[in-house]
C-alpha cells in the first residue's frame, strides 16, 4: 500500500467560492462553500443549543461524524487528519464541550495535527448578562494547547477567521486552532472566502543543512534518531534513503507518535526509552548523531549527566523551531523534514563505509504453561503472525508499549499511529478516524484495557459507521504502567500502589451494548484462530485478550 495521498489542501491558484455564495450570502453559506473547497465535507462533532444554526439546511455532500463524547470527537478528528495530511473541522460544544474535549486537544497539539476547532457560544446579545452555557473567555480556555485561537469581534469576520485558522493550522509546526462562534453569527450577511495559495512548508536553512552534511560525510560511526515528524512530512524513503548511504544506525526517538522507518530494515537499532542515562548508554560508540524530525531528547523521569554520550556531535532538523530552541546541546536546522533530508541526498556520496552489525532479533516468546495467561508478547507476536504488513495499527497501552514495540514491527509509512503526549483516550476514537480517511486499509486498533475506558464510546462511533476496525484490548486488569513506574517514586517491592486495579471490566458486553460484535479470549492455543476471524470480520469487533 502506498502512503496516503494528500487531498487538495488548497487551491492551486486564488479561487472564490461565489458559485455558491450570492450576493445574500451568510456567514454559514460562505463557511460551507469555504469547506467544500478546501475538501474538509466531514465534520465531526457533538452538537449543543449553540451549534445547531451552522447544521440547519445541512449539504447533501457533507457528512457529520457524531462522537457520544467531545474526547471522542477529537480523537476521530485527529485520526482522519494524520491519515489524510489534511485538517481536521471539529464543532464543540461552547466551554464544557471544549472542557471534555481538552485531553484529546492537548494530545492533538503534541502529535502536531492540522485541525479547525469550532466553538458555540451565545449569541452576542447574551454575553453581557453571562448567560447559561456560555464560555466568558472563549479563546483563552484551550490554551496553550492551541497554535491559534479568537472569537470574531463581528460576525462578519467569522469566515475570514476561519479561513485564517486552517492556514494556521496547516503551517509547519502544524497543530489545533479554536474559533468560537456565537450562535446567532451564521445568519448574518458576510462575504465570501477568496482562498489563497499559502506555502505550509519552510525549506531549511542551506548553511546549517551543510554542517549536518559535512558531520555526517566525516563520521567513523553515524546514528539517526527518527521522530514523527520524518513520517508526517512523508520523509519516509528519503531517510532511509539517507541511512543507506551513511550505513548509519537508526534509532526511534522516545514517545514517537509515528513510525518513521521499517523496523524490518537491517540498519534499524531499536527505541530510545525517556530516560537520559539509557539514551547516552544506547548512543556510545557514535561519533555523530542526527536527529531527523524528533526532540533531542525527550524525557520522563529525572536524570543526570551529559545529555549524549562524550566524544559525540549532536545534529537536528526538526520542522518546529520552539524543539529546535529547547534542546540542550546540538546544532539545529528547522523546516520541513522532508525537503531537508532530499537536499543532504543531493551531496556527492562519502566513501564507502562498513555496514554495522544487524539488531539480534527477539527471541520467539513461549505459549503459556498451563492454567496460566498468556503473556502480552505471545499475544502480539501472534497478532503480527495473522495480520496483514501493510494494515495499520493504532496503538494505545502504554505499559506494553516495549513489548509491542519488539513484538508487533512496522514496515510501512502512514501504518502506525499513537499519540505522542501520553494522554489516555485518543487511539481508540483516532482509530474510527483513521478507518474512515483509509477505508481501503485494514485497521487493528491495540488498546489496553485501561486506556480503552476513557474513550469507550469510540465503539459507537465504530458501528455507526460499519467501520471494519478490530479492536485488540489488552486486559491484565490493572493500570500497569502505574504499578510498573512505582518504584521510581520510591516504593518499595511488592507494595500496594492504591488506586491501580481494574476488575470486573466486561470489554465484550461494552462492545454488544454499544453495537459492536465482540469475543473473548484466554487459552493461548485459540488466539490465532479468533484474531484471524476477526481481522477478516466485516464491522467493528472487539477481542478482549487475558493476558498476564
Amino acid at each position: 500500500m502506498q502512503a496516503p495521498t494528500p487531498p487538495r489542501s488548497q487551491p492551486a491558484e486564488a479561487s472564490s467560492s461565489t458559485a455558491t455564495c450570492t450576493a445574500t450570502c451568510t456567514v454559514r453559506h460562505a463557511v460551507i462553500a469555504m469547506l467544500r473547497e478546501l475538501g474538509m465535507t466531514r465534520i465531526f462533532g457533538n452538537p449543543g443549543s449553540t451549534e445547531l444554526p451552522l447544521f440547519r439546511d445541512y449539504p447533501e455532500d457533507f457528512s457529520y461524524v457524531l462522537g457520544l463524547q467531545e474526547t471522542v470527537v477529537v480523537g476521530m478528528a485527529d485520526g482522519h487528519a494524520q491519515a489524510t495530511r489534511n485538517a481536521s473541522f471539529v464543532n464543540l460544544h461552547s466551554a464544557a464541550g471544549v472542557g471534555h474535549a481538552m485531553a484529546n486537544i492537548f494530545t492533538a497539539f503534541k502529535n502536531r495535527t492540522p485541525m479547525v476547532i469550532t466553538a458555540g457560544q451565545q449569541a452576542r446579545s447574551l454575553l453581557q448578562f453571562d448567560p447559561f452555557l456560555h464560555s466568558s473567555q472563549a479563546a483563552e480556555l484551550p490554551k496553550p494547547y492551541v497554535k491559534w485561537s479568537c472569537e470574531p469581534a463581528r460576525a462578519e469576520d467569522v469566515p475570514q477567521a476561519l479561513a485564517r485558522a486552517y492556514y494556521i493550522a496547516m503551517q509547519e509546526p502544524r497543530g489545533p486552532v479554536l474559533v468560537s462562534i456565537p450562535a446567532d453569527d451564521w445568519d448574518k450577511p458576510a462575504e465570501p472566502v477568496t482562498l489563497r495559495h499559502v506555502g505550509f512548508e519552510t525549506r531549511p536553512d542551506p548553511r546549517t543543512l551543510d554542517l549536518i552534511g559535512q558531520a555526517l560525510d566525516a563520521a567513523r560511526a553515524p546514528a539517526l534518531v527518527v521522530g514523527a515528524a520524518v513520517d508526517r512530512a512523508q520523509g519516509w524513503d528519503a531517510v532511509v534513503a539517507l541511512a543507506e548511504r551513511h550505513q548509519a544506525r537508526v534509532f526511534v526517538a522516545p514517545m514517537s507518535g509515528r513510525c518513521s522507518f521499517p523496523e524490518d530494515h537491517p540498519l534499524f537499532a531499536g527505541f530510545l526509552p525517556a530516560m537520559r542515562e539509557r539514551i547516552v548508554q544506547l548512543l556510545s560508540g557514535h561519533d555523530v548523531v542526527f536527529a531527523v524530525g524528533a526532540a533531542a531528547f525527550t524525557y520522563h523521569v529525572e536524570g543526570e549527566g551529559p545529555h549524549i554520550p562524550e566524544g559525540t556531535a549532536l545534529y537536528q532538523l526538526i520542522e518546529d523551531p520552539a524543539i529546535a530552541a529547547w534542546a540542550p546541546v546540538g546544532t539545529a536546522a528547522v523546516g520541513n523534514v522532508r525537503m531537508g533530508v532530499e537536499e543532504l541526498l543531493q551531496r556527492p556520496a562519502p566513501a564507502p563505509r562498513q555496514a554495522p552489525a544487524p539488531r539480534p532479533a527477539a527471541p520467539v516468546p513461549a505459549a503459556p504453561a498451563a492454567g496460566e495467561r498468556m503473556s502480552v508478547a505471545f499475544a502480539m507476536h501472534t497478532l503480527a503472525q495473522v495480520r496483514d504488513r501493510h494494515s495499520i495499527v493504532v496503538e494505545e497501552a502504554p505499559s506494553s508499549r516495549s513489548t509491542i514495540q519488539t513484538y508487533l514491527p512496522i514496515f510501512h509509512s502512514g501504518t502506525f499511529y499513537t499519540m505522542c503526549s501520553g494522554g489516555l483516550g485518543h487511539s481508540m476514537p483516532a482509530a474510527v478516524g483513521v478507518a474512515l480517511a483509509q477505508p481501503e486499509a485494514k485497521v487493528v486498533a491495540v488498546i489496553g484495557d485501561g486506556s480503552a475506558m476513557y474513550a469507550i464510546q469510540a465503539l459507537w462511533s465504530a458501528a455507526q459507521l460499519r467501520l471494519p476496525i478490530s479492536f485488540v484490548i489488552l486486559k491484565n486488569r490493572r493500570y500497569a504502567a502505574l504499578q510498573d513506574f512505582a518504584h521510581v517514586f520510591g516504593y518499595r517491592e511488592g507494595e500496594k500502589v492504591e488506586g491501580t486495579e481494574l476488575p470486573d471490566i466486561d470489554f465484550v458486553a461494552l462492545a454488544r451494548g454499544q453495537g459492536c460484535d465482540g469475543v473473548h479470549v484466554e487459552k493461548a492455543g485459540e488466539l490465532a484462530d479468533v484474531l484471524a476471524r476477526a481481522l477478516a470480520h466485516p464491522r467493528p469487533i472487539v477481542v478482549e485478550v487475558e493476558v498476564a
